[in-house]
């Protein structure tokens, strides 16, 4: 590919993956999208990270403490805390790459991929088998399906993580390690990895705007209960949380797809404002990947503590945690006293 003002072609086989892009190295500079990506990505994952492993192992530590995991609700709600620690997991290596490049072998890539969309995909197919869940259970209480406890939850469970697990098996097959960076083998597994990214946001997409509207509609009738109006801010927050984080990725994404098909001819004042286009485009990716993989960390406060049921239990198990602190303190205050009354040194 020539730019001394000459044209050149471009096919499928000239890229590797959305995330890095060899034309643009080559005939754009991206020095500064690349310090903009160094600097903030790993300072904004590390306050992701931090914020998701407290809040998800505390969403495990209390189901298994204090509720029923038969239940399809807590079997849901405690896969998607593991799925959203799995979607975690990729992320230290994905900030360290965009400090250092990719540094690990080959098959930590292929790993660390599979891994990262395990937690990508089955987080998102629980969060529309939640809101689906939801919607039966407030248009239709009555049903089997609310109740559904025992076997029913450990098969929807499993059905769930094979299904994530072989949609991102080919990860293990199109991944590799190419001039320092964890890319996809060609163009086409990066396209169809963007458009399984797209397909997911829109189903989600439909399944929210359709049962939560339902849920509201059927929450202003005059025979809703006293609480609705939290519920209604509630079903509100929850639907602006997922379309600002996840819409602008996947639009974002959607338009760095195009660059992946086979460019025709084109001289260096094309290029030039391709460059500029891409530039635009790579700062876009950044600041909505921010935004969009900080889901992790919200779920558990949107779908989980937002709920009286488990601000309860957090209450009684912070107050568990204080008494038995308390009861140490006490503990070692009698055995101080009781080490000087009798005159002999003591030490805790």
């Amino acid at each position: 590919m020539a730019t001394n003002g000459s044209t050149f072609n471009t096919t499928t086989d000239d890229y590797y993956d959305y995330y890095d892009y060899n034309y643009q190295e080559e005939m754009c500079n991206t020095k500064g999208v690349n310090q903009f990506g160094a600097v903030f990505t790993p300072v904004f994952f590390s306050i992701v990270i931090i914020l998701s492993l407290l809040g998800n192992i505390l969403v495990i530590v209390i189901l298994a403490k204090y509720e029923n995991l038969k239940s399809l609700t807590n079997a849901f709600i405690l896969n998607l805390a593991v799925s959203d620690l799995f979607f975690t997991t990729g992320l230290p290596f994905w900030a360290y790459s965009h400090m250092y490049g990719w540094t690990l072998r080959e098959h930590a890539c292929k790993i660390v991929n599979f891994v990262f969309y395990i937690g990508y995909y089955s987080s998102g197919i629980l969060l529309i088998l939640m809101t689906a869940h939801r919607y039966v259970a407030v248009m239709n209480p009555l049903s089997n399906i609310v109740s559904t406890t025992g076997s029913y939850s450990v098969v929807a469970c499993v059905i769930i993580w094979a299904v994530s697990i072989l949609v991102a098996s080919p990860a293990f097959i199109f991944t590799k390690v190419e001039q320092n960076h964890c890319v996809n083998a060609n163009s086409y597994w990066s396209l169809w990895g963007i458009y399984q990214q797209n397909i997911l946001f829109i189903v989600s997409s439909v399944v929210f705007m359709f049962c939560y509207s339902q849920i509201m509609c059927r929450l202003l009738r005059p025979t809703a209960q006293r609480r609705k109006n939290k519920t209604l801010k509630l079903i509100f927050t929850l639907m602006v949380v997922f379309f600002v984080g996840w819409a602008p990725y996947n639009i974002v994404l959607f338009q760095k797809s195009l660059y992946l098909w086979p460019q025709p001819p084109a001289d260096s004042e094309t290029v030039a404002e391709m460059c500029k286009t891409s530039e635009r485009l790579d700062y876009a990716f950044y600041i909505s990947q921010l935004f969009a993989f900080s889901h992790c960390c919200l779920n558990p406060v949107f779908y989980v503590f937002v709920g009286v049921k488990f601000k309860n239990h957090l209450k009684k198990m912070l107050k568990g945690w204080g008494h038995s602190n308390s009861s140490i303190r006490n503990r070692q205050s009698r055995l101080t006293i009781t080490s000087l009354t009798s005159g002999e040194e003591f030490s805790m």
